[in-house]
């Protein structure tokens, strides 16, 4: 059976979080990489609303959101139990799929929205990190369970909240925050989904 078709942009962290999740199962995909000027007809066709992550099972099934995608793969094989910990993730992911990511938005397309200054955004964003580095003031992870679902989902959106003014961040007074940024920046699932893949060129279009 022809491996599943991811298809991803490397820099969203909604198709990040995906691949990690994907990779952390062991899950084999054939990720095409796609230009969002020129999305690939086939990816529109089978997902209308045009925005990745989405895949492609070799059923011919369609996940097109990402933590579908995360849980369909930690379904087929979770070897740390991140699923178990599910319930209590959600609430935190809402809020950093909501609020957080909306502010975040704001803050990195500031000249988008001329109504606040950048500043004003960015202190939006900060109640979010305030409550992440709450929470790791105790443990090194965003649950007391160690690395899992939480901080995979989330992670990726810090990363890029925190790439919008780096020296800012650098300064700010995040000191545990900083240390599981750089943990997850470091590991092996991340690096390892980041390797740059070549632009899918649009042929295959049926699959």
């Amino acid at each position: 059976m022809a491996l599943p078709i991811l298809y991803s942009y490397r820099r969203c962290p909604y198709a990040m979080r995906a691949r990690m999740a994907l990779h952390y199962a062991g899950i084999k995909v054939e990720v095409r990489e796609i230009s969002l000027k020129a999305k690939p007809a086939h990816m529109l066709a089978v997902s209308p609303k045009g925005t990745v992550p989405v895949l492609v099972l070799g059923d011919g099934a369609v996940i097109d959101q990402s933590l579908d995608i995360m849980e369909w793969a930690l379904l087929q094989h979770d070897p740390d139990g991140w699923l178990e910990n599910k319930a209590a993730s959600l609430p935190l992911i809402a809020r950093n799929d909501g609020p957080f990511k909306q502010a975040l938005d704001q803050y990195k397309y500031a000249s988008r929205f001329p109504e606040n200054l950048p500043e004003t955004y960015r202190e939006h964003g900060e109640d979010f990190l305030h409550e992440l580095e709450d929470r790791l003031q105790q443990q090194l992870s965003l649950l007391p369970h160690g690395i899992g679902l939480t901080d995979i989902a989330i992670f990726p959106f810090i990363r890029q909240f925190c790439m919008v003014d780096e020296a800012w961040f650098q300064q700010a007074a995040y000191s545990r925050l900083k240390v599981w940024l750089a943990g997850l920046l470091d590991s092996p699932l991340f690096k390892d989904i980041m390797q740059k893949q070549p632009l899918y060129d649009g042929q295959n279009q049926q699959g």
